[in-house]
């Protein structure tokens, strides 16, 4: 079974009669990198100051590592837990070893092998005896500045408030490298917010996808990539036909009903659909691909509809 790191249930917040959250319920399990993916004013920041304590909340719960937000013990279960929200506190004036310093002071970390350690892993080794102050840091550096801060802790879940925004293709790649690295070597549970899907695809197996306070939808990465794979649209005005046609092509479980036709994977051949289907009432076959973000814009259209 596995063990999960932060669930959370019909949280309800507002700000000036205005639901910020409602009702919102998500599960993060031990060694997910979870993309939580929502438009800017989604809720994603509120959520992650919830909880980490930053805020209160009016109704629901949660729990970390398996205690209640209203245990006395959730302290202890948030010593886990490191966080970068909105962007790092870091001290422009100071170079990077310095703001290790500062950061090993407030946790009463005495170490200093534990700071060279955590900008070796962030792949800021060169810097333990530069006096380069990090306000002239690009991006991407004060970004893994900030992580590698969060790990002085040895923190087993982080959470990173849209950490790719703003940053060059570069920095892009750096920071999505030093999560997965972190994830794969060092087993660190991630929380991820952003509004950039095709980013998060990179580095996410899970997904939530919120929209207006609401969390629409969870979703596994493979479950996303069979969303996303190329398929075969078949529009016609006998479906019954159609149907018992494809069923001489693909297993039951493979044909997908939509209103005009069927959907099958891609990887048929597009000949053998043609001669398959030869004689029977076709209006359109076509080959697609869904996008993850045609996905996504798909979920949230739904999703508002419902709500």
């Amino acid at each position: 079974m596995e063990e999960v790191i932060l669930k959370t249930e019909g949280i309800v917040k507002s700000y000036n009669g205005y639901r910020v959250l409602d009702d919102l319920s998500m599960t993060i399990n031990r060694g997910d990198i979870y993309g939580f993916v929502g438009e800017n004013g989604s809720g994603k920041t509120t959520v992650i100051r919830v909880v980490t304590g930053l805020i209160k909340y009016e109704a629901g719960s949660y729990q970390l590592f398996g205690i209640d937000a209203k245990d006395p013990n959730i302290l202890e279960a948030r010593q886990k837990v490191s966080a970068i929200v909105e962007s790092p506190s870091i001290y422009t004036n100071m170079n990077a070893r310095d703001n290790l310093r500062m950061q090993s002071m407030i946790l009463g970390i005495q170490d200093e092998g534990r700071i060279q350690w955590a900008l070796d892993i962030v792949g800021l080794r060169d810097l333990y005896e530069s006096n380069k102050h990090a306000g002239n840091f690009s991006l991407g550096m004060r970004q893994r500045l900030g992580i590698a801060m969060a790990l002085l802790s040895q923190a087993e879940f982080l959470i990173l408030d849209e950490p790719l925004n703003g940053l060059d293709p570069e920095g892009i790649v750096e920071v999505r490298n030093l999560i997965l690295k972190l994830n794969k070597e060092f087993g660190i549970t991630f929380l991820i917010s952003s509004h950039i899907l095709t980013e998060l695809s990179l580095v996410a197996t899970k997904y939530g996808i919120i929209s207006k306070g609401h969390l629409i939808k969870e979703v596994t990465e493979e479950e996303l990539k069979n969303q996303c794979e190329k398929h075969i649209k078949i529009e016609t005005t006998d479906k019954e036909a159609i149907y018992n046609a494809l069923l001489t092509l693909v297993d039951k479980e493979n044909i997908k009903e939509f209103n005009n036709g069927y959907i099958i994977p891609g990887d048929i051949e597009y000949s053998s659909v043609l001669s398959h289907l030869q004689g029977l009432p076709i209006t359109a076959i076509n080959t697609e691909t869904t996008s993850i973000e045609d996905y996504y814009l798909r979920i949230i259209k739904g999703g508002r509809n419902n709500a």
